[in-house]
């Protein structure tokens, strides 16, 4: 038996084959995550990555593999690579068994009647699912301030943010509570928490993992994708959860690569790496800059080409998707009414019709970013505003599209910082949201154009010791390039520190135990408690 720190730190790569070679079992790598998630997430000052916890299923699931295992012949023979490996999975992303909240007051205590199709693929490799991740409220913000149910802290630092929109999953793998998660990714909310987390994460091309099961934000930019420690435990996750699914109308037809392969290719001499002009240089930390420097240098002492290429229309970017994506979700939290499902709030006088019922419960149940974001689409959408707003938007997102296409011409994969800083307090940028937006402007050209992004960590910021995250791009279809250059810097990086950079986080435990900071802001509540309908029925 395996020392439980020393478990928990092991690469879902390496953790496979112990399971494998029978040096562990499923039930002794699930039992050291479930105790490692008691110790650090919960408390005043505990990382707070997980809104619930799957403790008896998981055990059952990793005590079937490690049946199975122990009987051999065929079926064990069968079992996938990843069998065995406990997996974290967003809370946006519906599940059986398991309640479901979106990080929204809303949909507390609600079921699923159904698993996503990731999580069904998830049960088909028998990878015991650990519970359900933090999130901004509905997706919905860059720093996991915006849950309902309290922000989630940064491992590197509590006093920090972890990044958003899925900061729990970026959380809970760089703090050892789990060695893979699932997050979504709407316009960075896998990349950017990985890149101040010191975590790597995939945002895949659209369409080619399915969205079916994710509470959808905006239907034309979200896509699932892996978050993990190692590129390689990345592609694994990947080669899972991809693939066509008959479910998702927007699901590609074409199989999916062998990322694994590409994840073990060790070489991109010849590939033509481009900067990217506009996504550097001003408005980017010091020590981002520097870290992401040094990769490119590393890259070239490869034997890959550097150059640098302009997208031009890359400046617009974020503007026409802070348009696109508040329309869409406007749209798909319509059917949040108080009616259907999750909570409902009845008017406190006046007639008890169904829209006053519905304004009430909207009123109580959403957070102040999702009702600015629900404000600001439907205006974009209405009567006399469509073509000036959204219209123009569209317009914006196909010229972004034609500029990742002149780059690719002269570019096997695109380069950049993931995000212009390192992670922020909290509550520092709460109150003013267009400083929070400006952190996807490095990430959200690629949900515009549905093209594959991958973040890994690049080094410490000199600044402040944060972690500082690099940024692949690479053509729709062409997931493995990102894997193949990704996993070769990883090593040349990885060599040059001596480890894995998460080998150089501070002492979790002895944190989360420890006095809070005097520096630290309070962090407001995002949604007052609200009664539940039996309650105010019962009055």
């Amino acid at each position: 038996m395996t020392d439980n720190n020393e478990l928990i730190r092991l690469s879902a790569a390496d953790l496979a084959e112990k399971l494998a070679a029978g040096e562990v079992t499923s039930v002794e790598v699930t039992q050291a995550y479930l105790d490692r998630i008691a110790a650090v997430d919960g408390g005043e000052r505990g990382v707070n990555a997980f809104l619930h916890v799957n403790a008896e299923e998981a055990l059952a699931v990793a005590a079937e593999v490690d049946a199975i295992r122990a009987a051999g012949g065929a079926e064990a023979e069968a079992l996938h690579v990843l069998a065995g490996v406990p997996i974290a999975v967003k809370d946006l992303i519906v599940t059986v068994g398991q309640p479901t909240t979106a990080g929204s007051k809303i949909l507390e205590g609600w079921h699923s009647p159904y698993d996503a199709t990731v999580v069904e693929r998830l049960r088909a490799a028998k990878m015991p699912i650990l519970g359900k991740t933090n999130l901004d409220e509905f997706a919905m913000g860059s720093s996991t301030e915006h849950s309902a149910y309290g922000p989630t802290r940064n491992p590197w630092d509590l006093d920090r943010i972890p990044g958003g929109s899925g900061g729990g999953s970026a959380a809970a793998v760089a703090a050892f509570e789990a060695p893979l998660a699932l997050g979504t990714d709407t316009g960075g909310s896998i990349r950017q928490p990985g890149a101040v987390t010191g975590t790597v994460g995939v945002k895949p091309t659209y369409g080619s993992v399915s969205r079916y099961g994710a509470i959808a934000m905006a239907s034309s930019l979200d896509q699932i994708g892996p978050v993990s420690r190692t590129v390689l435990d990345s592609a694994l996750l990947h080669q899972v959860i991809g693939g066509h699914d008959p479910h998702d109308s927007t699901s590609l037809p074409d199989p999916l690569a062998d990322l694994v392969a590409a994840a073990k290719t060790g070489n991109v001499e010849g590939l033509r790496i481009g900067i990217i002009k506009e996504l550097h240089g001003e408005g980017y930390q010091a020590g981002v800059e520097n870290r992401f420097n040094d990769a490119l240098e590393l890259l070239k002492e490869a034997g890959a080409q550097i150059v640098e290429v302009s997208c031009p229309n890359f400046q617009y970017a974020l503007g026409a998707y802070y348009l696109i994506m508040p329309s869409e979700a406007s749209s798909n939290l319509a059917k949040f009414d108080g009616v259907r499902y999750g909570l409902r709030v009845l008017p406190e006088d006046g007639p008890m019709t169904i829209e006053r019922v519905m304004g009430a419960t909207r009123a109580a149940g959403f957070g102040d970013e999702v009702k600015r974001r629900i404000i600001l689409g439907t205006y974009a959408l209405s009567a006399g505003y469509y073509d000036a707003y959204y219209g123009s938007a569209q317009k914006v997102r196909t010229l972004v599209q034609r500029d990742f296409e002149a780059a690719f011409t002269v570019a096997d994969v695109l380069i950049s910082p993931t995000a212009p800083t390192t992670a922020f307090r909290l509550g520092e940028k709460l109150d003013d949201p267009l400083a929070m937006y400006l952190n996807d402007v490095a990430t959200i050209p690629a949900n515009l154009a549905g093209v594959p992004g991958l973040s890994l960590p690049g080094g410490l910021a000199d600044e402040d010791g944060l972690p500082v995250g690099i940024q692949l791009l690479a053509p729709a279809r062409e997931d493995a390039r990102l894997y193949r250059v990704g996993a070769v810097l990883e090593s040349l990086l990885e060599a040059k520190w001596g480890g894995p950079l998460l080998a150089q986080a501070p002492d979790l435990a002895a944190a989360v135990a420890g006095a809070a900071s005097p520096v630290a802001e309070p962090v407001p509540s995002v949604v007052e408690p609200v009664e539940t309908l039996e309650a105010q029925e019962a009055k």
